[in-house]
C-alpha cells in the first residue's frame, strides 16, 4: 500500500522514467511488444493503461480497444480482426480487452455459443504460439477485484459526470453477473495460461498499488539496455503469474 498521494506520485514518476528508458531500447532494437489487459469491469484497466503510456512515445505506442464486431467481421475467422493491430518493429501495443472477449463477456452475456468458446480455448494457445514464434513478446494481465470493490466502483461511475462514458448496459450487469464472470475466468485461466505466455494476475482492489506493481512486473519481464533492476521488483502478493496453486487467491 502507498502511504500517501505524494509517495504514489513519486513512485509513478520514477517508473515512468524507466518506461521511457525501456521504450528507447525497444525502438532501437526493433522489438515488438504486445500487452493484453483483461479483467473484471471496474478493475481499473483504463486508468492503468493511461499511467503506463502517459509519457511513452505516441508514434511507437498504440492502444487498441476494438468495438463489437461488424456484421462482416462476425463471418470472419475469429482472430482476423485483431491481426492488423499487432505490433510492427519498434512498436509497443496494448490491447484494452482483446480476443479474450470470447472467453469472458461473450459467453457470460450470451453473445456466443458454448461450442464457440470451447473452440476458442483450444485454438488460442496455438494462435499465441504463432505470435511468439514470429518474434512478438506477448504479456497478458488479468486485473481482479472483489465483489465489494466492484460494486463500489460501479456506484462511483454512476455518480461521477466525468465517468459517464464508462457506463454501458454490459457494465451495469457486471455486479449481478459477478459469479458468472468468476466461472468464465476460472475456465479461461487454466486453458490459456502456459509457460511461454502465462496469465499474470493483478490484485486490483487498491488501484494505485495495482498500477505501480503492474508496471514493475512489465519491466521485470522485458530485457533492455540500462535496466534499473530496483524498478523491476513487483510485490508478488499483488502481481503474480497464475498457477493452480495460487488460484485460490483470486476474488470470489
Amino acid at each position: 500500500m502507498m502511504a500517501d498521494k505524494n509517495g504514489y506520485e513519486d513512485a509513478l514518476r520514477e517508473l515512468q522514467i524507466e518506461l521511457v528508458r525501456f521504450q528507447r531500447d525497444l525502438i532501437a532494437q526493433n522489438k515488438r511488444i504486445l500487452v493484453i489487459i483483461e479483467g473484471r469491469d471496474g478493475a481499473g484497466k483504463d486508468g492503468t493503461i493511461k499511467r503506463l503510456t502517459e509519457h511513452m512515445s505516441p508514434r511507437e505506442t498504440r492502444i487498441v480497444a476494438l468495438s463489437k464486431p461488424s456484421d462482416r467481421e462476425v463471418t470472419q475467422w475469429y482472430f482476423q480482426r485483431f491481426v492488423p493491430h499487432l505490433p510492427a518493429a519498434g512498436e509497443f501495443v496494448i490491447f484494452n480487452r482483446s480476443w479474450y472477449n470470447r472467453a469472458g463477456v461473450e459467453p457470460v452475456m450470451g453473445f456466443c455459443t458454448k461450442e464457440e468458446t470451447a473452440a476458442f480455448l483450444k485454438d488460442v494457445p496455438v494462435f499465441e504460439a504463432m505470435l511468439r514464434h514470429s518474434g512478438i513478446h506477448l504479456i497478458k494481465y488479468y486485473l481482479d477485484i472483489s465483489r465489494k470493490e466492484q460494486k463500489k466502483r460501479m456506484a462511483e461511475r454512476r455518480r461521477d459526470p466525468l465517468k459517464q462514458w464508462k457506463i454501458s448496459p454490459i457494465d451495469q450487469k457486471a455486479v449481478a453477473k459477478f459469479d458468472a464472470y468468476s466461472q468464465a475466468r476460472d475456465e479461461m485461466l487454466p486453458a490459456t495460461s502456459h509457460p511461454d505466455c502465462p496469465w499474470v494476475i493483478v490484485r486490483a482492489d487498491d488501484k494505485k498499488t495495482a498500477r505501480l506493481n503492474l508496471i514493475r512486473d512489465l519491466l521485470s519481464r522485458c530485457d533492455y539496455d540500462g535496466k534499473n533492476q530496483k524498478m523491476a521488483r513487483p510485490d508478488r502478493d499483488i502481481v503474480f503469474a497464475w498457477s493452480k496453486r495460487d488460484h485460490a487467491r483470486l476474488a470470489r
